[in-house]
């Protein structure tokens, strides 16, 4: 749009204005009946042609996109965008930003409002809308970059459209390799976001990436030492697309492991950069599978490089501590990992048990009986939270030194004290506590404490619906261990599994006692 600031609006685009701003200003979608309504008044042509007008009218470029917007979003409004294409390659190449989104828009609502999406997916086809999508998302401000996401992805969703995004001649210039190697940072982090959002859109998009080693960018940004806040955004991304993958073997590769092993190992490294590493290196190792895909040695080296991180940083309570110690959680959510982490690494699973009970550092703690509820089972099936034998004697052994080497003496000490804490540990408390009775060493531990016993079964004590919860589920889990062992014959646990067999039954919130109808007696008022 040409700006001649000094001129005056004629009547007509003054009226456009006000009715375009009520249009697009209405809460909520729009539906068929009354985009046809605005429609038959302000016909698509004119709504096109003031986004052309000479005359400069301030808020009428922003009405009208987001007018257009709410027509297109609708099913007769995208009806018209297969003969709207000479404007939709126009406006992908518009000066205007507001406009460049507008058309990346109408791409999306091309896509997902058709009946035949492979019809429309030819219409983009033959136009060549996709390498000016690929354009916008580049060189587009971040409102346009991230429409041209969201309309790339629409077009992935269609096998054809697979076959656009990664075409089959590998110097194809829209090959997004080949477009990495000639873009900007920003650009190239942009590329780096498109593959994070393609990847869990289906089987044959995973398997085009992997195809087309389009991860190993992610690496290469990683391992970028001359610009630290693009590496960092480059491993922030993969942690987004390793969480969205339905499966966590894929994205993950030996060089991957090795180069975070030395991020997290590198105290020149910013700390915020290590943290991430940790985290990502943890979040890699959260399925089963993963043990199968990926040599032990490389796991008990990442072990032992957030340990070794965890002991330089034993005095301080940061951001970087609790990374580490989270990290350590999700390794030893699984099976293979708390194994692992017992019998080859001790060294990892010694700092999570201490840091659990040392109240010094409040949130070291909170993070590391976090770690520990993951590694005795919290986050595993009822079937797969006893370890090997190996494993659990180490996991028992760790907990009595622990406790001999304080002020507590035994692990129910342990456990009382931090039941006794701030809400916050609290609450992480009861999930260990529900895993580790799972143990009779525990339970008998646990049953031996008259006052833990009070705590899980009070229901005044948590004030909030997830802490009431999770003081209801420590309860109930206490109650069906000591129910499935041996010690009911003891006279003492007799009378605990009586209690917590009236607290479960009373259920997890707050709840009054019945109390009997009593009758009111008062002074009777006289007039």
């Amino acid at each position: 749009m040409e700006e001649e600031r000094g001129a005056t609006p004629s009547p007509e685009l003054a009226q456009l204005l006000e009715a375009s701003s009520e249009f697009a200003s209405f809460p909520g979608l729009q539906n068929d009946a009354s985009v046809k309504e605005f429609l038959d008044r302000y016909p698509l042509q004119v709504l096109l042609s003031a986004l052309h007008s000479e005359i400069y009218v301030a808020g009428l470029e922003d009405s009208v996109v987001s007018s257009l917007d709410k027509i297109f979003s609708t099913k007769y409004g995208a009806s018209f965008i297969p003969n709207l294409m000479s404007f939709l390659q126009a406006g992908l190449q518009a000066t205007s930003e507001t406009i460049k989104w507008l058309a990346c828009r109408a791409v999306c609502h091309l896509m997902d409002m058709a009946d035949d999406k492979g019809a429309a997916l030819q219409i983009i086809i033959d136009h060549n809308i996709y390498p000016l999508l690929l354009n916008c998302l580049i060189d587009g401000n971040e409102r346009t970059s991230e429409a041209s996401l969201d309309a790339i992805k629409s077009i992935a969703h269609h096998p054809q459209g697979i076959a656009i995004i990664f075409p089959a001649n590998a110097e194809d210039p829209v090959q997004l390799k080949n477009l990495a190697a000639r873009s900007s940072s920003l650009a190239r982090i942009r590329i780096l976001a498109l593959i994070t959002k393609l990847y869990p859109v289906s089987n044959q998009v995973v398997k085009a990436i992997h195809d087309w080693n389009l991860l190993s960018l992610f690496e290469t940004e990683i391992n970028n030492g001359k610009d630290p806040l693009t590496s960092l955004s480059a491993m922030e991304l993969l942690y987004e697309l390793v969480e969205s993958s339905n499966d966590a073997t894929l994205p993950l590769r030996p060089t991957l492991l090795k180069l975070l092993i030395e991020i997290i190992s590198n105290s020149s490294v910013n700390s915020i950069f290590r943290s991430r590493a940790a985290l990502l290196g943890g979040r890699l190792l959260t399925s089963a599978d993963a043990y199968t895909a990926i040599d032990q040695s490389v796991v008990a080296r990442l072990l032992s490089g957030i340990s070794g991180k965890l002991v330089e940083l034993e005095s301080q309570n940061n951001d970087e501590v609790e990374a580490a110690l989270e990290s350590l959680g999700l390794i030893g959510a699984t099976n293979q990992g708390a194994n692992l982490m017992l019998t080859s690494s001790q060294d990892a699973a010694k700092l999570v048990v201490e840091a659990a009970f040392d109240r010094h550092h409040r949130g070291k703690q909170q993070a590391a009986l976090l770690a520990l509820g993951s590694i005795c089972g919290a986050d595993r099936s009822e079937d797969k939270i006893i370890l090997s034998e190996k494993a659990e004697g180490c996991l028992k052994h760790l907990i009595y030194t622990t406790a001999a080497n304080s002020s507590k003496l035994t692990p129910s000490g342990l456990l009382l004290s931090v039941l006794k804490q701030e809400p916050e540990v609290r609450l992480a408390s009861y999930r260990v506590i529900a895993v580790l009775v799972t143990r009779q060493w525990c339970l008998a531990e646990v049953c031996s404490r008259q006052d833990i016993i009070s705590i899980v079964t009070d229901q005044h004590i948590e004030t909030t619906k997830h802490g009431m919860e999770a003081r209801h589920d420590c309860c109930v889990a206490i109650n069906r261990a000591l129910l499935a062992s041996s010690l009911l014959h003891d006279a003492t646990a007799a009378g605990v599994a009586g209690k917590l067999q009236e607290a479960v039954k009373r259920g997890p919130y707050l709840a009054k006692k019945h109390v009997e109808a009593q009758p009111a007696v008062g002074t009777m008022e006289r007039f």
